[in-house]
């Protein structure tokens, strides 16, 4: 397998690698272990994206030797970033600047993981070359232990940006980076802090806000929860969604790979009026959070209030299950959508889309605000749903 490395001294510098299979258990144990990972950065997201769209990613590690390191086994200290040697196992290898290819460079037990950067490439006749970390979803970036870590892996993704002939890297953090990138904050991140005690929640809602709840509950309605059991019901109500905003939809093969991959970490509710489907959501579940990742409702039946019913039943379970901290999913600033989540209390928190540039030249607008896009939306929004299920999935691939 093909990786990089970089500032390959290894008595006291940190350097960069690509993840190996051999190199999976410590980034696993560094996501698990480290509180400024999400669950974005779990390593199982890495096959889900390769398997479901092709698409291909650099999972990025900073490594650092242990203090136990001692000379002996430590790398000669000449190696520079652009030099044309690295060392693995303690033996020279020639490479091209930048790259490796010994399988035996892995992680040895005296190194530790100080930082991680997941990097997916997504190549596109009609949008570009867009490397993103992550595409599809609402978080990713730089988890780091320091800002020299988080230095070394930006300028490692920016190297492979320029090597690949990337039209720009987009990185979706919560907190900003301390590089100074150009950044946009046209999202938040809509987060309810949770309690033990539903009740204790349900009291801070505005008076409107519990009346709207107990009418919703009044509506024949009734919500399931599940895992697989619950995907085609969940797909057929997002595919309508979608539609109705004028955005192509995944294939359904992505969210099969995700409950392959991630099932225990995984929860499903959709909300049935006289048996039908009508409103869903798609959460994980990770640490103390509960992940708010997709969720849709049926145009046709917004009067039944579907959504007030299925938010309150997903907001009442994570509470009972123990969890802190709800993210409702992530809103465009000033959106109906942010709107609404605060009714529920969520505080929404600007997120920060921090990009380095190559080809392009100004900051990508790739989104439903662009005017450049309206008629194409307008167009989507009036095509039969049998073809935006078919058509959806090719262009949804290539829309981080």
């Amino acid at each position: 397998m093909e990786h990089r490395v970089s500032q390959p001294d290894l008595k006291k510098e940190i350097y960069i690698k690509e993840l190996t299979k051999a190199d999976i258990p410590k980034w696993e144990k560094y996501v698990n272990e480290n509180p400024c990972a999400t669950f974005y950065h779990r390593i199982e997201w890495k096959e889900i994206i390769e398997k479901s769209f092709g698409h291909k990613t650099y999972y990025l590690i900073a490594l650092q030797p242990s203090k136990s390191t001692n000379s002996s086994t430590a790398a000669p200290q000449h190696e520079t970033f652009n030099s044309q040697l690295v060392t693995c196992n303690s033996e020279p290898v020639t490479r091209n600047p930048q790259l490796v290819t010994e399988d035996s460079c892995t992680l040895r037990d005296s190194e530790r993981v100080v930082g991680i950067l997941p990097l997916v490439h997504i190549k596109s006749l009609i949008f570009g070359s867009i490397f993103c970390s992550m595409p599809f979803l609402n978080l990713g970036g730089v988890c780091a232990d320091n800002s020299e870590a988080e230095g070394l892996l930006l300028r490692e993704a920016e190297n492979i940006l320029r090597d690949k002939k990337g039209d720009y890297l987009e990185l979706r953090h919560l907190q900003p980076s301390s590089a100074n990138l150009q950044r946009k904050s046209h999202k938040v991140s809509m987060t309810l802090e949770l309690n033990s005690d539903p009740d204790v929640l349900w009291k801070k809602f505005t008076t409107k806000h519990r009346t709207s709840v107990r009418r919703a509950g009044k509506n024949e309605l009734e919500v399931k929860v599940g895992k697989r059991d619950l995907l085609q019901d969940f797909y057929l109500i997002m595919c309508r969604g979608w539609r109705d905003l004028g955005t192509p939809f995944y294939p359904f093969s992505f969210f099969s790979n995700i409950m392959d991959r991630l099932e225990d970490s995984l929860e499903i509710y959709v909300v049935l009026h006289e048996g039908k489907p009508i409103a869903t959501a798609f959460n994980g579940l990770y640490k103390d959070t509960v992940e708010g990742m997709w969720a849709s409702s049926v145009r046709e039946y917004v009067k039944l209030q579907a959504n007030y019913f299925l938010y309150w039943e997903m907001i009442q379970r994570a509470c009972l299950q123990g969890y802190k901290w709800y993210h409702l999913g992530r809103s465009t600033a000033e959106s109906g959508g942010e709107f609404y989540k605060e009714k529920w209390n969520a505080i929404p928190k600007p997120l920060n889309w921090e990009y380095i540039l190559n080809r392009s030249k100004e900051i990508p607008e790739l989104n439903v605000q662009n005017p450049k896009y309206q008629f194409a939306i307008r167009t989507w929004r009036r095509l039969p749903l049998p073809v935006t299920r078919v058509v959806g999935p090719i262009l949804a691939k290539n829309i981080p």
